[in-house]
């Protein structure tokens, strides 16, 4: 064996490495999103870099819509087409020149899936957001599921499936620089602006919140300001983020999302719940993971205790999203919102 094998091997099996890391750490959140664990493991286990990442999982899409194609049901179609939303999305996680198109390909196909599966959903749009409207016209309350930072309302749809279980309406959206609006919009720190002209468009009088990772202060926020917000929660929503603390990952997703490093700055230093949390009149449920340390992100529990209405759920074992332990907080959630409402 000759001196530069060793040299060579290392060099050609470093960027594996690093693509088999990338994947361990986004298990947790895909298979909470609903993939099944074990084509998610072999789907990954191929890849030779995190480059490669994009353009497997939006060719393990593009085999559910052939599924879909030839199922021999409609409602076998309609999952198949749901599936193939969900891995579309999630080709987005990694850096991606094509990211875009995946996104825009996860909101066809859950288009294509509800026109399926429910011919009653509806599309609406306005500006700054997108989505589903699901659920009975007559529902007794409608809960408005607001993603993070690199999210979409394509990765929550068990939670939309649980508000929908307990008879509640659900709109599932797209905000700025989140999933089909990701190639047309930045990052908004205002987002209960946005939620305001959702509230508006549904032509209801009231609604529940519920926000995910930043959608969590996003949902805070707009309960804060706007008081048709009548029941709210958020899971793995930061009460404050720090700039220079937050890992080198993060500081890049959110230079990508707000169109460059200065606007994510500015946008980071508006990310503090601490003078809205108080104005929180409706009913509050924070959810935390307590294996969730990201440097630089404060988690809910000062939310929880500042706010007037609020209750405290922290998961001892669950991660970021706690993909890993849906079964200790999606049925809280899903039951606070639904009580509150009605």
């Amino acid at each position: 064996m000759s001196a530069t094998e060793p040299a060579t091997t290392e060099i050609a099996t470093e960027p594996a490495t690093e693509a088999a890391g990338f994947a361990d750490a986004q298990w947790r959140r895909a298979t909470g999103a609903g993939v099944d664990p074990h084509e998610y493991r072999r789907v990954t286990g191929g890849l030779g870099s995190v480059a490669d990442w994009g353009p497997s999982f939006r060719r393990t899409g593009r085999a559910y819509v052939a599924r879909a194609a030839d199922a021999g049901s409609a409602v076998t179609a309609g999952e198949s087409l749901l599936m193939a939303a969900r891995w579309y999305h999630l080709a987005t996680l990694a850096p991606y020149a094509q990211a875009h198109h995946a996104a825009a390909e996860a909101d066809e196909a859950m288009g294509r899936a509800l026109a399926v599966l429910e011919p009653g959903a509806r599309r609406v749009r306005g500006e700054g957001f997108t989505g589903w409207l699901r659920g009975p016209a007559d529902a007794p309350g409608t809960v408005v599921v607001v993603p993070g930072l690199d999210s979409a309302k394509e990765e929550f749809l068990g939670l939309a499936s649980a508000l929908l279980a307990r008879g509640l309406a659900v709109f599932a959206m797209d905000g700025p620089g989140q999933g089909a609006l990701t190639a047309t919009t930045v990052v908004q720190a205002d987002y209960d602006r946005v939620v305001g002209r959702v509230v508006d468009a549904l032509g209801v009088p009231r609604i529940g919140l519920v926000g995910l990772s930043l959608g969590g202060y996003y949902a805070a926020r707009t309960a804060a300001l706007d008081p048709r917000v009548a029941a709210v929660a958020t899971v793995s929503g930061p009460f404050r983020l720090d700039w220079e603390q937050l890992p080198q990952p993060v500081r890049d997703i959110l230079a990508q999302r707000a169109g460059g490093t200065g606007p994510a700055r500015a946008f980071t230093r508006q990310v503090d719940l601490a003078a809205l949390a108080p104005r929180i009149e409706a009913p509050l449920l924070v959810v935390d993971g307590g294996q969730d340390v990201i440097p630089g992100a404060t988690n809910g529990e000062p939310l929880a205790r500042h706010a007037p209405h609020a209750a405290y759920l922290s998961v001892p074992h669950g991660d970021h999203l706690l993909g890993n332990a849906q079964p200790d907080w999606l049925p809280h959630v899903a039951d606070h919102l639904t009580n509150t409402l009605t």
